[in-house]
């Protein structure tokens, strides 16, 4: 594993930085509709099965890797962070080198008893929107 993993603080440092992060929320559609870091691009590593499970997505590559090289420097989150570390690593397997998942996710992320473990990046005040223009959307990217 070669990739990163830091806490919504640090993600957000890096975001705010000039490096060029970028911020790719690998929840659901559903689940990045409903709220989101502020700036972020929608690709879901999984969908909802009909059965209410989820299933790999399996485009979730492909359309990372047609708005991203394989060196651009990208913080991964989902809800609480173990989605975006699946990302990290099918992304780290496809070539990719600066990769760094956000551990706490949108959410928060919790322990067996439900007790909050890490606050999300929601949680910590830091910039929300529901709202995206259609190239940060999931439709707009794989088109």
């Amino acid at each position: 594993m070669s990739y990163e993993t830091t806490r919504p603080a640090g993600a957000r440092e890096l975001l705010a930085g000039e490096d060029g992060w970028a911020y790719i929320d690998v929840r659901t559609v559903e689940e990045f509709e409903a709220g989101h870091a502020e700036g972020a691009f929608n690709i879901p590593v999984a969908t909802r099965a009909p059965s209410g499970g989820m299933l790999p997505n399996p485009d979730f590559v492909a359309v990372v890797q047609k708005h991203f090289a394989p060196d651009a420097a990208l913080v991964l989150g989902c809800a609480m962070g173990g989605r975006s570390a699946r990302a990290c690593e099918a992304l780290e397997a496809a070539g990719h080198t600066r990769l760094v998942n956000m551990y706490g996710g949108f959410n928060g992320a919790s322990d067996a008893m439900g007790t909050v473990v890490e606050p999300g990046w929601q949680a910590c005040g830091y910039p929300c929107e529901a709202a995206s223009p259609p190239e940060r959307s999931y439709d707009g990217l794989r088109a």
